[in-house]
């Protein structure tokens, strides 16, 4: 079996969005399974000395209207969200708490119904409330999904993939490893295939 292409992610992160939506497709063209990471860009911003293209002025108003455009260009729906970026620890818990203890699929269904649900209706899931009610709405027990990511066990989870996604040489999302190869970016699909489909000789490194 082929090796599987490591998909790190952010809830708060609309390429991340973008690119959930087209991750999957591209491995399965290319006989590839995709392990989704749920991880906190803070954390890797924090690491390689970055902050979030939003807060700087002069970068903010292009910044926006790009996620909006990418994702028309993607044939997405897309929504800014009112407040934007957000905290989103606690939906990474619960991804990681379905991923460890049920099932893969069911920690990818809640991904793609974080990203959606904020990307496209604009739900805070930074809010406690909503955040419970998303829960329910994808068929999840909503009290076993708070007590999930209240619980030090998730959120120590969390901290360590946070940890392994750095020491992986991750700086941001979406950021994909296949082969040990790094590709970070939305924008990088077309390269990402043409490595999948072995054509990647533009992938040499110059030292």
């Amino acid at each position: 079996m082929k090796p599987a292409i490591d998909f790190y992610f952010d809830f708060s992160s609309p390429y991340s969005y973008i690119a959930s939506e087209w991750v999957e497709a591209v491995g399965a063209r290319h006989g590839r399974a995709v392990h989704w990471h749920a991880i906190l860009l803070g954390a890797t911003f924090q690491a390689a000395e970055l902050k979030s293209p939003v807060s700087y002025p002069l970068k903010r108003e292009y910044s926006l209207r790009d996620f909006a455009r990418s994702a028309r260009f993607a044939g997405l729906p897309y929504r800014q969200p009112a407040k934007f970026p957000i905290p989103t620890q606690n939906a990474a818990r619960v991804f990681w708490w379905l991923h460890d203890s049920q099932a893969t699929e069911r920690a990818v269904a809640w991904a793609h119904a974080g990203l959606r649900a904020y990307f496209t209706r604009g739900v805070d899931l930074s809010d406690s409330a909503a955040l419970r009610s998303l829960a329910a709405e994808s068929g999840l027990d909503a009290a076993a999904a708070e007590a999930a990511w209240s619980d030090p066990l998730w959120k120590d989870r969390l901290k360590r993939e946070n940890d392994a996604a750095i020491a992986a040489g991750v700086f941001g999302a979406p950021f994909f490893i296949v082969d040990g190869e790094p590709f970070w970016g939305n924008d990088r699909r077309a390269q990402l295939e043409q490595w999948l489909a072995g054509q990647a000789d533009f992938a040499h490194t110059v030292m």
